[in-house]
């Protein structure tokens, strides 16, 4: 299964969506191969860290940020999840810096993830 994910990854919940889509693949045995795109390449941007800021209303709870979400999920299933990056996106948008999993292509790598999938899904704007 592909799943490209384009967008700006706070702009709606559709990255929260397709990060749990990601989760029941995996736990149902599938091989997901995540394609981040445009704006959604920061949901594996290490300067981000592991945890989002605090909120002031509730100081001593902690949320994962984005990045942190997607690497628990690369720990969890290293074998089945493969996350790639488009390194012109990435580059477009400053994301100097991926979690070590990433693996960042030119945008014509794209097309050899779509023939290796059985199936492919396109969350997000074009």
């Amino acid at each position: 299964m592909l799943l490209t994910l384009m967008g700006a990854p706070h702009a709606s919940d559709q990255v929260t969506s397709a990060l749990r889509l990601t989760q029941a693949l995996l736990e149902r045995g599938a091989v997901v191969q995540v394609w981040t795109c445009g704006y959604a390449t920061l949901l594996t941007q290490r300067a981000q860290g592991p945890e989002k800021p605090r909120n002031l209303a509730e100081w001593n709870r902690s949320h994962p940020s984005m990045p942190g979400l997607a690497e628990e999920l690369l720990r969890a299933f290293p074998d089945r999840l493969h996350w790639y990056g488009c390194r012109f996106c990435s580059d477009d948008r400053g994301v100097a810096e991926h979690l070590p999993q990433v693996v960042l292509r030119p945008p014509a790598g794209y097309a050899a993830n779509v023939a290796a999938a059985d199936k492919a899904l396109l969350i997000g704007t074009i």
